[in-house]
């Protein structure tokens, strides 16, 4: 003990200063000195000590004290021991933490430059190197889990046929949107994707089916659909096949759909003239069919293909739909219209015309075209019945209310031409337009808008 004692001091040189403070201390304590003895209590009795031990315990315990207060109250200050034991003030020194020597990617052996480790590229959940690229690895033939079939395996993704549930379910939506945007590209693309299988005869029969209780545009579009598939989708043996279920399901088609027979017939016509069915298709039922709704079909898809060769167009036999027809043509139709109404007086056939033309954005020029035949007209006819068709057409939301606004609108506008070739324009107008207030065509403010003379 007096040997570490010794070497220790050696390190650490004392002051006498110090010691005389320490001797002090002791005497407050209750110590005592005489004489150059030392007198120590040990249970009730006095020893004499060494003065050579008494100095080692004291510079010891005045070590240790200070040692205390360095590493406890000074640390994190950077204070520091002097080589005679003194504090030393210094810079800031953050105190060390085990969590930030852990993520520490320097090199902790004082060594080299002070980069990190490997280049960056280690420690856990690192990539590697930046710009470090990985070769294929080679397999190792004396794995013992290396297979010989492994090598020469190709993986591909497996996709599962469609089953007659999952196939309404998937390609309905499909054939509908169709009907919103007409491009045929996307729906091979999205068809192509799936495992049709055995349910690839079904998708023709499936779009027909939806057309037939749909527009006349929708039936169109179906046909240019039917055409584009053939091929990259569909083959001809799939077609036959699905009109041949068509025909057959006909009694069932005929109760939702009264007029099933001629449609049906009119897509085989079309489907015909497309060269994606045989000629011969419709010739090899002759005799074989006892239905009478199957044999309307074929008769009406004969008189087509006859028709056909006498110039007509097979590829407009459904019409086009209103947005794509020009105006001219939607003005002619209107007023083929109105006067095939001035002459037959069937208001629902009108109706029925007018939904077909599939404008209801434009029903706004029928209501101009309406008025000013009946301020070109002479007689009180032409000005009844058409006050009555307004009046039907607005109560059955044919023609909304805006589109009649519209429509009354654009006469007052154009009433003061009009008068040059109708010198009593003015006061009919004023007569029609009361007449429409009265019938509650109309409302205040539009009647009171009506110009006069």
């Amino acid at each position: 003990m007096a040997t570490d004692c010794k070497a220790w001091l050696n390190a650490n040189p004392v002051e006498e200063a110090d010691l005389s403070d320490f001797a002090s201390a002791e005497e407050d304590n209750g110590g005592s000195v005489s004489g150059g003895r030392n007198l120590n209590e040990t249970n009730g009795n006095w020893l004499s000590l060494s003065s050579n031990n008494i100095q080692e315990a004291r510079l010891k315990a005045k070590a240790k004290r200070r040692l205390r207060k360095t590493s406890s109250r000074d640390s994190g200050r950077g204070d520091s021991l002097s080589d005679n034991g003194d504090a030393v003030r210094g810079a800031p020194v953050t105190p060390a933490s085990p969590k930030s020597k852990l993520m520490d990617r320097k090199s902790r052996c004082g060594k080299g430059r002070g980069l990190p480790k490997k280049g960056g590229a280690g420690g856990k959940g690192v990539w590697g190197r930046s710009g470090e690229v990985y070769e294929p690895e080679e397999v190792d033939k004396k794995d013992p889990n290396y297979d010989d079939a492994q090598e020469n395996c190709v993986y591909e993704t497996l996709v599962l046929p469609l089953d007659e549930r999952d196939f309404e379910k998937t390609v309905t939506p499909i054939v509908q949107e169709y009907f919103e945007h007409a491009d045929t590209k996307e729906v091979a693309e999205q068809l192509s994707e799936l495992n049709l299988g055995p349910m690839r005869s079904e998708v023709p029969l499936l779009a027909v089916s939806l057309a037939l209780e749909a527009k006349a545009s929708q039936r169109e579009l179906t046909s240019r659909l039917l055409a584009d598939l053939c091929g990259p989708v569909l083959t001809c043996g799939n077609l036959e096949s699905a009109f041949d279920k068509l025909l057959w399901e006909l009694p069932d088609l005929v109760l939702d759909t009264p007029g099933a027979p001629q449609l049906v017939g009119q897509f085989i016509a079309r489907a015909v003239s497309d060269q994606i069915l045989s000629e011969s298709y419709i010739d090899g039922y002759k005799g074989r069919v006892n239905c009478e709704y199957t044999r309307a079909a074929l008769d009406r898809a004969a008189v087509l293909l006859k028709m056909s060769l006498g110039g007509l167009r097979m590829d407009n036999q459904w019409g086009a739909g209103g947005g794509q027809k020009p105006i001219t043509q939607l003005i002619k139709e209107m007023n083929l219209l109105l006067k095939e109404y001035v002459l037959s007086g069937d208001g629902a056939e009108a109706e029925r015309c007018l939904r077909d033309l599939e404008v209801p954005h434009f029903h706004h020029e029928f209501v101009y075209e309406a008025i000013v035949m009946v301020l070109e007209s002479k007689g009180d006819k032409t000005f009844e019945m058409i006050l009555q068709l307004l009046k039907s057409l607005s109560a059955s939301s044919v023609i909304t209310v805006d589109q009649i606004g519209r429509g009354y609108e654009r006469v007052y506008m154009d009433i003061a031409d009009i008068n040059i070739d109708v010198p009593r324009a003015y006061f009919i107008l004023e007569q029609f337009v009361d007449k429409s207030f009265s019938l509650g065509i109309i409302n205040v403010k539009l009647r009171d808008y009506c110009p006069s003379r």
